[in-house]
């Protein structure tokens, strides 16, 4: 198949490494410098580019900002029946966008950001596929998933909303208040520093994706039970209730069950 990759990111390029020996695969992005370390693939510079590549699937690979303007710049330039796909891991706009793009579609979420992940090793990440897209899309990238020995999961737009609020912005609300309450620590303690390291690492995500997962309609929900859950850990500490601080890390301990998470 003839695949076009817009943006060559990290994770456009990690798409078009994976691709290219099995696909003819062409990436595109506006800025030319970042085209210098991708290969074994096509490389555009210009949107038009692609008219005469005539893609069968576009898989779009731009940053959360501007995975809407991608779509909107290359369409011109794509066959009718080319399935347009996004990784994106908001994905607000999105479904209104591919009811009026008249393409086939296929839309999901590999959960394994270049910031904390292996890319090399990704058998214990998850990812998951929107179930309301072409069959064919959905299939390519079933196939595509299980080669890299991901777990994957079939939700619909609503579903994957829903889901991301609970798995993404409950640990990014954790990690923002512990760096925006944290004090300079001249003899840090090993979970401090890794608790740092988790922190640095999510700073170095774009604002924008930050804004628009915490901003999910359905994160408020999450972020009332952590604020709950904190509210009464405090008053464990303040009462300094032995009992109830027992009960309280029993139910931790309940909850981080390795087999209760995915």
């Amino acid at each position: 198949m003839k695949i076009l990759i817009l943006g060559a990111g990290k994770m456009g390029s990690f798409f078009c490494d994976l691709l290219s020996f099995d696909h003819d695969v062409a990436i595109y992005d506006c800025r030319p410098e970042r085209l210098r370390f991708v290969y074994n693939c096509r490389r555009f510079a210009d949107a038009s580019e692609a008219s005469d590549f005539a893609p069968g699937m576009v898989i779009n690979a731009a940053t959360v900002k501007y995975t809407l303007q991608a779509f909107q710049d290359i369409l011109p330039y794509v066959p009718e029946d080319a399935i347009l796909s996004d990784i994106a891991s908001v994905k607000r706009g999105l479904p209104e966008f591919y009811a009026s793009a008249g393409h086939p579609f296929v839309s999901t979420h590999p959960m394994f950001g270049p910031t904390f992940a292996s890319l090399s090793n990704l058998a214990n990440e998850n990812a998951i596929i929107i179930n309301e897209g072409s069959p064919e899309g959905i299939d390519f990238f079933r196939k595509l998933y299980g080669k890299l020995k991901l777990h994957v999961e079939e939700y619909s737009f609503r579903e994957h909303d829903r889901t991301i609020a609970y798995s993404l912005s409950v640990p990014f609300a954790s990690t923002l208040v512990f760096g925006s309450a944290m004090k300079p620590q001249p003899a840090p303690g090993t979970t401090f520093k890794r608790h740092m390291a988790i922190a640095k690492g999510l700073m170095g995500e774009d604002d924008y994706l930050l804004s628009e997962i915490l901003f999910n309609p359905d994160s408020i929900e999450q972020l009332d039970r952590i604020r709950a859950s904190l509210d009464y850990l405090r008053k464990i500490v303040a009462d300094r209730d032995s009992s109830a601080m027992a009960e309280y890390l029993a139910k931790v301990r309940s909850n981080i069950r390795e087999e209760n998470v995915l």
